[in-house]
């Protein structure tokens, strides 16, 4: 394949090459000369590249086009200009030297950089790019060479590249290329030339002078045009209260305010709130200034509200005097308890000359006038809260830093900020959306007292997960002693990201990104470590670092000590030197040490290949290893790296801190304390023993210790302490690089060094004695349990469990022992043996019961088991007269007796009260190694089946002690890497349940049922179905996606064509006139039409709308093709996409701003004919679904309300998504009746009548959308992927070779071929998985993700018995099938899954549908997801009361928000009764009803 791509790249551009040089020209030398031009407008960075690295012998010049001329010939592609400029001049080196093979690899090369990445599957290229690089820096050989200088223009020129390189989606190969391909000097100097990059550095300028109404084009994140902005008269300010540092919640504001400032070329005014005494701090605002200096904000002016005391204290007295504003001495907790009830204060209505004299007291800082504050007159009645008649001038006796003892009484900022903004001339205040209520009150202060109004613009404030914002909480945490400053790495101020290690372009990048939409969510610091990383890597000097309490001596054979210089960083030769030592003895990690084994080669980073020859243990601990060297053999690739240490007095000693979150939730809730989600330890310190060099480290200097991670220098290492006299070592903190990790070190325990105050453990108690601690035990785990079977969110959970672990500690630490079960003392027997078989039977009922909840049992089977619970408690309640002990009490035998302990029995396994759970963990670890092992071995199913039921046991066993699943165990012979996961895992008692450091993150890590919509977003792109796109609301459908609307799109097609449709296409293209003929059409889809106004730089006469549906692009058509009745029926479909520009939360498949269809339009003679095709296609929409994507639908007709705008009436098939709880419009036929065809004339002479007279066409429309795929996904995907329908799958059915081995390797993948052929020529789509860079487990995970319904399994022993095992991926059943009659039994179980599939989407639908008559039942039904049917009377206004009274309360009420009211869905054809003896559902109606219709909250 490689020769043959190379061949033809080099023939492709060699061609033009030879024909117009070595034919037409009889000599090709320097004596020829060359003038080289290259577009001005098109420019040709390659060109631009190719003559900067022969710059001094080639010039060139901005033209209007590329040309090179060769005295008289002239070239013209750039590969030929490049070839001849190379080669003329000399430069062989840039052409891959002399080795033929590697010129024809430069030539491939040049070929694919500036063709592939423009046309075909831009992410192909990428990945088959990063494969290429993995073990190159440059492409050809080993320096820069003309495929270099193709590839880099050909990426850095597509769109596409940006943002596969913003989302880590380019291959860390290809980016690591990149990177430093970036930094060289011709590259800069090339990039930073073109006229594009020129002209964009005067941007502003430019701009300013050709428009003075638009600014320039933004960059990043989405940045929404402020209303009523002109170029040069936009105001913006930034107001923070230096009451503490900068966070990156005001980082945000502060760029947000720069954008807008540099857009349009006006003024930022930089603002300090200083309207409260008691917070005002100088030394903040000196901070806070120094801040924005990092952050390289500009502002024009800087001001403090202060300035302006006078003039708000007159506009008060104004107010007063109007009637506006009074005065009023009530309590505060009174006041607030009156503002709540709406009730109007006692001095609301006094004079105005009452509230003048109580004023002059607060002015005069009186003992009354400081029981009295200022309050607008403004509404109490009113639900904005904000309006019920807020304070907005306190009185306070103490001295302000700017003015001193000027003012006893001091505005609040609600009411300054108005005022200040209007009067310093600011035109846009942009605020958070947290402020959206304060609006009113701020537009409401600006008209009562006549001031210029600016405008306000909401923007979302930004919210990050384990984070709080709020100045007060972070004060609490500083004075509290829980930080060590306001610049504590843990912390979010600006100081604390940048001393942890974050860069200041990444910060600001990062906040760019988020642009100022208004759109609330919280953020992970993933995402922002991740740039972060991006711009470190290329720069940051590599070290070693080794665990000090951990290393263990190596002895390298005949190895001397010596030294020498080696480069910084491997791939970046300009960061510097350093100089290795080299000795007979040297150091290495102990985790790393326990990996080897004898006779294993090894790779000595920044030393070579070494044979590992003795391994010396003791105690079973590794003390002593010897090394071989094997210099000569440079095979790299798959040998294990080893960081190491020369044994040196002068390696620098370290200490590397790494930090946790200090709020151990992800997200605090509105009513949550942060409080309770402090005090765990979130400082974890580990010596280390690093290179000399690091001796030279300065602070703020970052760097990375090899295998270990990016650090910054927060103290340099000093020789001599100037106040210990000792070594100080360099402390490093550790830098998070994005991935989800325990934030421990890899290796070592922590330094004992004096911690910060801190709280007790979650969970944590004092002075209980070992009863009370067993109550709190078996309560917090009742607690746990609780939480599972609410399905409580993960943090929450996690919280719980925390607390539950610190009491297990904290008895173990008292007792010496593990509690027992539940938290359950050993009781000893009570006097009545009926009661103590009671309390045994309530504690056997009580397991019974959380098994059942465990595995998500029937419903009816848990409550019947809880029945019998209860009735148990209930008998023990009614003999001793109280309720039973929690968890009521372990049976007899499990028991010992009072003050003895319990006995035991040999045996694999222990009791749980002994067993401790790192003990569990090695057993389930050891018992699953044995698992593998017999599997492996081919042992007999009832062995194995005996090792499979110890190892559940086990996990069983481990589950009931801590109340959560066990760790995932991996084989025992693995990698070093997930080797050093399992130990470190152990050390963190309680563990995070995140993913390890290195693991993949190939499956899902959200559930369907817990977070649905995460779910469905890593369900779409984990499966490799879409692609994100830089236009928000459009996405790249990729195959895996597009095959399922493949598979519809050509069983409806040729349904439709048997019934006489035929396919067009018409433009997209729509006119204004033409879209706006039909009003109540275009009245529906008006907000969502996109148009097109220019074309190039002119603007259209009249502007273009793209489709949102061809009615009026084809009925003038229709209309010039009938003219009698002969015409008709016109039945025509086109396969085509529309757009939408919907604004309201865009979701692939399911809301998009494009999508694909069909669209059917038809036009027939007499209505019968148009109505009977309505109904015709309907029936193949449910068939569609039902027989192709195996889900349950609803045929109906719309309501008046939610019909077709324009049409007589709409059907429709809805289905159900069980795990929202809503429904989904599948499809939809309409009956347009003849409103269109009069509109648009389609008519024809009476064929009965002997006139002139007109009859106008009947019409229809239906369609069906992309809107499918979604739907699939939503109904059948589960917590491992995507689970599709068979009959539009891909792939039906995957091969994958397993125990697979050099020697039956050929042979294996051989007959997999021939059984996948076979497969594929009886019409079962089948693919085999031969990737050998992979293991079986791997690509099994891969294929459950991407939902293949069958998963083919073989092995040699499969090959020898000739049967093959199958999986089902419905249902993970496992079965095997002969080679004999494997067709027909494998189309069999498709069939089979798709009706099983349907069965269980039917059953689930079935059991959330259900018939209401009574209100209240109905919007407790509605909230509880059912889709309900119910008694209507079909009229317009009860429906819009019926969707706004059933909405929630207690929730903002939003359409596409799980609160918003009931839709009426369709009016089933299958009704549930005579809904004409019914009442209307809507209690505010009363009218009798004509239908039952389906109502539920919809997409």
């Amino acid at each position: 394949m490689l020769k043959t791509c190379l061949a033809l790249s080099r023939n492709l551009f060699l061609s033009q090459y030879s024909r117009t040089i070595q034919t037409k020209a009889k000599v090709v030398g320097r004596n020829m000369k060359s003038t080289l031009t290259i577009s001005k407008t098109e420019p040709s960075l390659y060109l631009r590249l190719v003559a900067e690295h022969l710059k001094g012998t080639v010039s060139f010049e901005w033209g209007s086009n590329t040309t090179l001329r060769v005295n008289n010939l002239y070239l013209y592609s750039p590969q030929a200009i490049s070839c001849h400029l190379v080669r003329s001049e000399n430069k062989p080196e840039l052409y891959g030297g002399a080795n033929p093979l590697d010129q024809a690899q430069v030539d491939h090369w040049i070929w694919f950089g500036l063709n592939k990445f423009g046309h075909g599957d831009f992410m192909t290229s990428v990945k088959y790019t990063d494969e290429v690089l993995s073990q190159k820096t440059f492409l050809v050989g080993s320096k820069v060479t003309l495929a270099d200088m193709s590839l880099y223009a050909g990426l850095h020129s597509n769109r596409s590249w940006n943002i596969v390189l913003s989302k880590g989606l380019a291959g860390n190969n290809l980016e690591r290329w990149y990177q430093y391909i970036s930094s060289l000097n011709e590259f800069k100097v090339s990039v930073a030339d073109l006229p594009n990059v020129r002209r964009d550095a005067n941007q502003g300028k430019q701009s300013a002078k050709k428009d003075n109404k638009t600014p320039a084009k933004e960059e990043g994140g989405k940045f929404v045009n402020l209303p009523g902005a002109k170029m040069n008269e936009v105001v913006v300010r930034f107001p923070p209260e230096a009451s503490g540092y900068l966070h990156v919640g005001h980082a945000k504001a502060a760029l947000l305010n720069q954008h807008y400032q540099q857009s349009f070329n006006g003024k930022l005014i930089m603002r300090f709130d200083d309207t409260n005494p008691a917070k005002e701090n100088t030394e903040f605002e000196k901070i806070i200034l120094e801040d924005l200096k990092l952050l390289n904000v500009n502002y024009n002016v800087n001001t403090f509200t202060s300035n302006h005391f006078d003039g708000i204290l007159n506009y008060a007295g104004q107010m007063i005097k109007k009637g506006a504003a009074y005065v009023d001495d009530t309590d505060p907790a009174l006041m607030k308890e009156e503002r709540e009830k709406r009730q109007e204060s006692k001095h609301r209505n006094s004079s105005v000359e009452d509230n003048l004299k109580r004023w002059e007291e607060m002015k005069q800082g009186t003992v009354y006038g400081k029981t009295c504050c200022l309050r607008a007159k403004i509404d109490m009645n009113s639900d904005n809260g904000c309006l019920r008649d807020p304070t907005i001038y306190r009185c306070k006796d103490e001295p302000h830093p700017r003015t001193g003892d000027k003012f006893k009484v001091y505005p609040t900022y609600d009411f300054a900020c108005p005022i200040v903004d209007s009067v310093e001339g600011v035109t846009h205040a942009l605020r958070t959306t947290e402020y959206h209520d304060r609006d009113a009150q701020y537009y409401w202060f600006i008209d009562t007292l006549g001031i210029r109004r600016p405008h306000i613009w909401d923007y979302s404030r930004l919210n990050l997960t384990h984070t709080v914002l709020s100045k007060r909480k972070l004060a609490w945490f500083v004075d509290n002693g829980y930080v060590t400053g306001w610049d504590d790495p843990r912390f979010p101020t600006v100081r604390g990201v940048l001393r942890r290690g974050l860069t200041v372009e990444a910060l600001r990048e990062f906040i760019i990104l988020q642009g100022s939409a208004k759109s609330v969510n919280t953020m992970s610091w993933d995402k922002l470590w991740t740039m972060n990383k991006k711009l470190i890597d290329p720069v940051a000097p590599r070290y070693t670092g080794i665990g000090k309490t951990t290393l263990v001596p190596v002895t390298v054979e005949n190895t001397e000590t010596f030294s020498k210089n080696v480069p910084k960083h491997p791939k970046n030769t300009e960061v510097g030197h350093k100089e290795v030592h080299y000795s007979r003895t040297v150091y290495i990690e102990g985790e790393d040490a326990a990996t080897l084994e004898k006779n294993q080669l090894v790779t000595m980073i920044n030393w070579g290949n070494m044979l590992v020859g003795n391994v010396t243990k003791q105690d079973g601990k590794i003390v002593g290893v010897s090394l071989i060297p094997k210099l000569d053999n440079t095979d790299y690739k798959k040998t294990v790296k080893l960081t190491w240490l020369a044994e040196n007095t002068s390696n620098t000693p370290a200490v590397a801190v790494h930090y946790d979150n200090l709020i151990s939730k992800a997200v605090i809730g509105k009513d949550e304390d942060f409080k309770q989600y402090i005090g765990h330890k979130t400082v974890f310190e580990t010596e280390l023993i690093c290179d000399p060099s690091l001796a030279q480290l300065k602070k703020g200097e970052i760097i990375q210790l090899q295998r270990r991670g990016y650090y910054i220098c927060d103290k340099p290492y000093c020789e001599r302490s100037p106040y210990t006299g000792f070594r100080s070592p360099c402390v490093l903190i550790n830098i998070p690089d994005g991935r989800l990790q325990t934030q421990q070190p890899q290796s070592s325990p922590p330094v004992k060094v004096p911690q910060q105050q801190s709280l007790p453990p979650a969970g944590a108690t004092t002075g209980v004695n070992e009863e009370e601690l067993l109550a709190k035990i078996a309560d917090q785990g009742n607690t746990v349990r609780n939480l599972k079977t609410q399905k409580a969110d993960k943090d929450t959970i996690k919280a719980a469990v925390d607390v539950l672990l610190g009491l297990k500690k904290e008895y173990k630490d008292l007792t010496g022992n593990d509690p027992p079960p539940g938290g359950k003392p050993n009781a000893p027997k009570t006097q009545d043996p009926k009661v103590d078989k009671l309390l045994e039977d309530i504690h056997n009922q009580g397991t019974v019961v959380r098994n059942l909840k465990s595995r998500k049992a029937e419903k009816s089977e848990i409550t019947a088991a809880v029945d019998i619970l209860l009735a148990h408690k209930a008998e023990y309640k009614k003999l001793t007269g109280k309720d039973p002990p929690v968890g009521g009490k372990p049976p007899a035998s499990k028991q010992a007796p009072p003050n003895q302990p319990q006995q035991t029995t040999p045996s694999n396994t222990t009791t749980m009260s002994s067993t401790t759970p790192a003990a569990l963990e090695d057993k389930i670890k050891a018992q699953g190694d044995k698992v593998r092992t017999a599997k492996a071995a081919g042992t007999p199913k009832d062995e194995l089946q005996g090792l499979i039921n110890e190892l559940l046991k086990l996990k069983a066993d481990y589950k009931s002690l801590t109340g959560k699943d066990p760790p995932q165990s991996a084989p025992a012979k693995q990698g070093k890497a997930k080797g050093k996961q399992q130990q470190q895992q152990k050390k963190e008692e309680p563990a995070k349940q995140l993913p390890e450091a290195g693991q993949t993150r190939l499956g899902l890590e959200c559930k369907k049922l817990e977070d649905l919509p995460g779910w469905y977003t890593q369900v779409i792109t984990k499966s490799e179905m879409i692609e994100y796109y830089n236009v928000s609301g459009c996405y790249i459908l990729r195959p895996w996606a597009y095959s399922i609307w493949e598979h519809v799109k050509d069983w409806f097609d040729a349904e439709i064509k048997k019934i006489g449709v035929e396919n067009c296409y018409f433009p997209m293209f729509v006119s204004q006139s033409a879209l706006e003929q039909e009003k109540t059409h275009i009245a529906d889809f008006a907000p969502e039409v996109a148009w097109v106004t220019k074309a190039g730089s002119s603007d259209l006469a009249e502007p273009i709308a793209i489709r949102p549906t061809s009615e009026t692009v084809m009925y003038p058509s229709y209309s010039s093709w009938v003219q009698s009745y002969r015409d008709l029926p016109i039945r025509l479909n086109q396969w085509c996409n529309v757009v939408r520009w919907e604004f309201k939360h865009p979701q692939p498949f399911l809301r998009t701003r494009e999508f694909l269809w069909q669209e059917g339009h038809s036009a027939f003679a007499t209505r019968e004919d148009a109505v009977d095709e309505v109904y015709t296609i309907l029936e193949l929409y449910y068939k569609v679904y039902k027989d192709l994507l195996a889900i349950p639908t609803i045929k109906g007709r719309k309501t008046e309300k939610e019909k077709f705008a324009g049409g007589d009436f709409t059907t429709t098939v809805e289905g159900y998504i069980g795990a929202s709880g809503r429904a989904i419009q599948g499809a939809t036929s309409h009956h347009l009746g003849q409103n269109f065809s009069k509109m648009f004339d389609i008519s024809f002479e009476d064929p009965e009548k002997n006139t002139t007279e007109k009859l106008f066409a009947h019409q229809n429309s239906w369609g069906i959308t992309t809107r499918t795929i979604g739907v699939v996904v939503m109904v059948h995907g589960d917590d491992t992927g995507l689970v599709l329908p068979p009959r539009v799958a891909q792939i039906q059915v995957v091969l994958i070779p397993c125990g697979i081995n050099n020697k039956n390797r050929e042979e294996l993948v051989a007959h997999c071929k021939t059984v996948s052929e076979k497969l594929n020529k009886a019409g079962v789509r089948a693919k085999g998985d031969y990737r050998m860079n992979y293991s079986s487990g791997w690509k099994f995970n891969h294929w459950e993700l991407k939902g293949v319904p069958i998963r083919m399994e073989i092995g040699p022993r499969d090959m020898k018995t000739n049967q093959v095992c199958i999986v089902r991926r419905d249902t993970s059943e496992k079965s095997t099938l002969q080679l004999e009659n494997l067709e027909d039994n494998i189309t069999s179980l498709l069939d089979t899954i798709h009706d099983d599939m349907y069965n269980r989407a039917l059953k689930e639908r079935d059991a959330n549908l259900t018939v209401s008559k009574d209100w209240d039942e109905f919007c407790a039904l509605l909230n509880n997801k059912k889709i309900i049917m119910a008694p209507f009377c079909g009229e317009i206004p009860c429906e819009d009361t019926i969707k706004k009274d059933s909405a929630r309360a207690d929730q903002e009420v939003d359409a596409n928000a799980p609160s918003m009211g009931a839709k009426s869905l369709c009016i089933p054809f299958e009704q549930p009764g005579d809904a004409t003896t019914e009442t209307c559902i809507n209690p505010k109606c009363g009218k009798p009803a004509k239908y039952f219709t389906l109502f539920g909250r919809s997409y």
